[in-house]
């Protein structure tokens, strides 16, 4: 990987090469090199910039918002660390372009891939805290990430399931359905993962730590899906 321009992209002076090489490292690209000599893969750096970016946004929308109640603060987090937005932000850093990928990852479109592209996002930021700690991931957030997170964000998180339903009942669609596709995760970090249908087409997907959340997230990705097609 290219240091230099990842540090471009970012904003920052990133220093250890193998930290955020290991970041950009995906399980397919390390099993195929295993024969040659073991690489870590980006997993356990992932798990840790999740936790980072729990903690650093829920910091960021606690002083942003000094009046808005748990819950709304809650679904809030949500909308920014979920898998939509981390691969929406992921591709505006090129982030894709540095990922290391296995030969079958490559050929079906994994560099594309929004799981993919989140996961490496979380990772990135886990390396970033092992790198320069905590200063360094506020600083990096509110450079390149808080400045989106403006009132239509707050819009879609405090209620995407109403605004959904009422968009759909004004044209007369027909009757949203929602489904949990997938349970992911050990039983005490639950990932559920949900679709929202009209008319038997798929309009969103999400994933949650609560089935309600997951729908949410849904409902939200539909939101902005179904704003797209009626422009």
């Amino acid at each position: 990987m290219n240091l230099a321009e990842l540090g471009q992209s970012t904003g920052l002076d990133l220093q250890d090469h193998s930290l955020y090489q290991q970041a950009f490292t995906h399980t397919s690209y390390a099993h195929e090199k295993k024969g040659i000599r073991m690489l870590p893969d980006n997993e356990r750096l992932e798990f840790l910039g999740d936790a980072v970016l729990e903690l650093t946004v829920s910091e960021y929308l606690y002083q942003r918002f000094p009046k808005m109640k748990e819950g709304d603060l809650t679904r809030m987090r949500a909308r920014v660390v979920c898998e939509p937005s981390l691969a929406m932000f992921a591709r505006q850093l090129r982030f894709g372009d540095h990922i290391r990928l296995g030969r079958g990852e490559e050929m079906t479109g994994g560099r594309n891939r929004p799981s993919l592209l989140a996961d490496v996002f979380e990772a990135f930021i886990g390396a970033l805290y092992l790198e320069k700690g905590l200063d360094a991931i506020r600083q990096f957030l509110e450079a390149k990430i808080f400045p989106q997170i403006d009132e239509s964000w707050l819009a879609q998180a405090t209620d995407a399931k109403s605004q959904l339903q009422e968009a759909v009942q004004q044209e007369r669609l027909g009757a949203l359905e929602y489904h949990i596709v997938d349970v992911q995760g050990p039983a005490h970090d639950r990932q559920f993962v949900a679709e929202v249908w009209l008319s038997g087409q798929k309009l969103g997907s999400g994933t949650g730590r609560s089935k309600k959340e997951a729908e949410q997230q849904a409902a939200a990705e539909g939101l902005e899906r179904f704003k797209q097609q009626k422009k």
